[in-house]
């Protein structure tokens, strides 16, 4: 069973409105720094402390905006990082509310295996490197595709369709040398 993606287009912005009406616009990537400042300060006492003024870091990145990282980091259970954790929950418990993930959909489409052949290790590594650079350009540019294209489109920034312009400019041309039919 799947969703139509008329429907699933629907509820996705409904579900952004939502977000941005209720609570704030939706962005992620930042819970990723987050997430590295969690297992920081587990790691090291020192990462985060408190002090008069509110949570600081021995980390100039962490501690920027004055301590606004720190802060999310000692105190994680807030609703940006609560809501990355919910995305993977409910991936998970659609995966399973479906009967699973098929062996079809684990394997690599036929695209891949014409271009690549069938090897698992070679797709977790193009994975890996695809959403390095995506996340390391989504840190760099301050926000991630979620918040500049999807949030920012929908807030008629001129940052997100400047985002969403770019990102296709780079993922077609890329994508259509990655994946010659031959």
């Amino acid at each position: 069973m799947s969703l139509d993606w008329k429907l699933g287009g629907l509820l996705l912005g409904a579900v952004f409105f939502a977000a941005v009406l209720l609570v704030k616009p939706i962005g992620v990537s930042t819970q990723f720094v987050i997430l590295d400042g969690i297992v920081a300060d587990a790691v090291s006492q020192d990462f985060i402390t408190q002090t008069d003024e509110g949570w600081t870091s021995s980390n100039a990145y962490m501690a920027k905006s004055s301590g606004k990282y720190a802060t999310s980091a000692a105190n994680p259970l807030n609703y940006s990082f609560v809501f990355v954790l919910a995305m993977a929950a409910g991936a998970f418990l659609s995966a399973r509310l479906r009967g699973g993930v098929s062996r079809e959909e684990r394997s690599a489409p036929r695209i891949w295996r014409a271009n690549f052949g069938d090897t698992p290790w070679m797709r977790y590594a193009v994975a890996f490197a695809g959403g390095f650079v995506v996340l390391y350009g989504a840190r760099l540019a301050g926000g991630c595709t979620s918040g500049h294209m999807m949030s920012g489109m929908m807030q008629t920034a001129l940052s997100g369709y400047i985002f969403a312009a770019g990102a296709f400019l780079a993922a077609i041309p890329t994508a259509m040398m990655m994946y010659k039919e031959g």
